[in-house]
C-alpha cells in the first residue's frame, strides 16, 4: 500500500455538538476502531485525554476534556451487535470503565489475534509495515497527552493509531478462519469483558513495589511509610509518582535508614529539590518506621500453601515439554500457548483424564482441546496411582 499513515484525513472533535453530529452519522456502522490516548507517564492519576476511533469511511479524535463524557459514543460501544476492534485493549478497557463507566461488549484485539497466529513481532507498528507496508512515526509515543493545545504533529500522531485498525482485523481475522482458531480468538476476546482496575486494600500499595520481597520487616516498615508520603506528594502536584521519587531511591532509604539531611543526600538518585524541600518529611518518615515495636513490623501476607508434594517439579517439567512440543507443532510461543501458572495448576491437580484436565478453571476451553490429551499422557509416569490435593 505504501501510504503514509500521517496523510490519512480525520476530524478533531472538541465539542458536545461536534461529537453528537459525527456520532449520528456513525450510528449505523457495525464495526468501530477505537484507542484512547492517557498520561501515566506524566500524571499520578491516569485517565483518558482523547479519544481515537475509525470506520469503514471516518476518522475522529476526539477530545472529552472540554466536553465531559462523550455519552452516545458509549451507547454505541457497548452494543453487542458492534464490533470494536483494538489493539492491546487491557489499558484502554480500563480506562474507558473507570472514567465512564463503559463496559464494551463485543471486542476484537489485534494483538491476541497476532499472538494466536504465532506472529513474535505483534506491537502495532511491525504489524502494519508487514501487511500494508505503513511506518508509524513514534516520536510522540510518550507525549503529554494532558497538555492543551495539542500540536499538529501529537493530532496526526493519535489518528494514526486507528486508520489501519479495521483493515489490519480483516487480515488477521481470514487468517484465523484458515488455522482453525477463530473460536481460540473468540473465547480470549470474551474474556476481556469487564476488564477493569480491582479496589485494593488500603495501606498495601508498598507490598506491590518491585525489590520490596527482598527487605527485612524494619526495611518494610520504612518502605511502608514512604509510599504512602510519596503518592500524596504525588497526588497533590498531579505528577506520576516516579517523577516524584523512583523505586530504587525509596529502597535505598528503606535499606540505609538515613537520619540526617547528609545521610539522605548519599542516596543515589535523590533529586535535589526533593532533597531540599522535602528532606525532613522523608527524615520524619524514617524515625516512624523506626519506632514501630517490633512484634508490629510489616510482613508479607503468606501465599497460598499446597499440600507439600514432592512430585510437582516433576509433574511441571513434564507439562512443559509437552507443552513445548505442542507449541512447536503448532508455531506458538509456548507462553502463549500455555504459561507457566496455568501449568502449575494442571500439576496441582494431577488429571488423569482429559475430563479432569477440563476442569482445570485456569485452562481456556482452546487449551483443553489442544493439550488435554497431551497432559494426560506426561503425567502418567508420574502419578503412581494417586492424586496431589489441589
Amino acid at each position: 500500500m505504501g501510504e503514509d499513515a500521517n496523510e490519512a484525513s480525520f476530524l478533531y472533535l472538541d465539542t458536545v455538538s461536534g461529537v453528537e453530529r459525527f456520532t449520528s452519522e456513525i450510528s449505523s456502522t457495525r464495526e468501530i476502531a477505537l484507542d484512547t490516548e492517557g498520561a501515566s507517564f506524566h500524571r499520578f492519576v491516569d485517565r483518558i485525554y482523547l479519544l481515537q476511533l475509525s470506520t469503514r469511511q471516518h476518522h475522529a479524535v476526539i477530545d472529552p476534556l472540554p466536553i465531559g463524557v462523550p455519552s452516545g459514543l458509549g451507547a454505541l460501544l457497548e452494543d453487542p451487535s458492534v464490533e470494536v476492534v483494538f489493539h492491546d485493549a487491557d489499558y484502554d478497557l480500563r480506562l474507558l470503565q473507570q472514567d465512564y463507566g463503559w463496559q464494551v461488549r463485543t471486542i476484537f484485539d489485534t494483538r491476541i489475534a497476532a499472538q494466536l497466529l504465532g506472529y513474535t513481532a505483534f506491537g502495532l507498528a511491525a504489524l502494519l509495515e508487514r501487511f500494508f507496508d505503513v511506518k508509524l512515526d513514534k516520536k510522540h509515543q510518550r507525549a503529554d497527552w494532558s497538555m492543551r493545545p495539542l500540536t499538529g504533529g501529537m493530532l496526526d500522531y493519535a489518528a494514526q493509531d486507528t486508520r489501519f485498525l479495521l483493515q489490519l482485523k480483516d487480515q488477521l481475522a481470514a487468517e484465523l478462519d484458515r488455522t482453525g482458531r477463530t473460536a481460540w480468538a473468540r473465547e480470549e476476546f470474551g474474556l476481556l469483558e469487564g476488564t477493569r482496575w480491582q479496589d485494593e486494600a488500603p495501606g498495601t500499595a508498598y507490598l506491590r513495589v518491585k525489590g520490596a520481597r527482598d527487605l527485612n520487616r524494619r526495611e518494610l516498615a520504612v518502605l511502608r511509610e514512604l509510599v504512602p508520603w510519596r503518592d500524596a506528594v504525588a497526588g497533590s502536584l498531579d505528577r506520576a509518582t516516579f517523577r516524584v521519587l523512583g523505586n530504587e531511591q525509596l529502597l535505598d532509604i528503606a535499606r540505609t535508614q538515613p537520619r540526617t539531611r547528609d545521610a539522605l543526600a548519599k542516596v543515589k538518585g535523590m533529586p535535589r529539590a526533593v532533597l531540599e524541600q522535602r528532606g525532613e518529611e522523608l527524615l520524619d518518615a524514617v524515625k516512624r518506621a523506626l519506632a514501630v515495636p517490633e512484634a508490629e513490623l510489616p510482613k508479607f501476607p503468606r501465599a497460598a500453601r499446597w499440600d507439600r508434594d514432592p512430585e510437582f517439579d516433576a509433574r511441571v517439567s513434564a507439562l512443559k515439554t509437552a507443552r513445548d512440543a505442542a507449541a512447536k507443532r503448532l508455531q506458538l510461543d509456548p507462553g502463549v500457548l500455555c504459561s507457566r501458572d496455568r501449568l502449575e495448576a494442571v500439576a496441582r491437580r494431577n488429571p488423569a483424564t482429559v475430563e479432569e484436565v477440563a476442569e482445570v478453571n485456569e485452562l481456556r476451553r482452546w487449551q483443553v482441546a489442544e493439550l488435554a490429551e497431551a497432559f494426560v499422557e506426561a503425567l502418567a509416569p508420574h502419578r503412581k496411582g494417586k492424586k496431589a490435593v489441589g
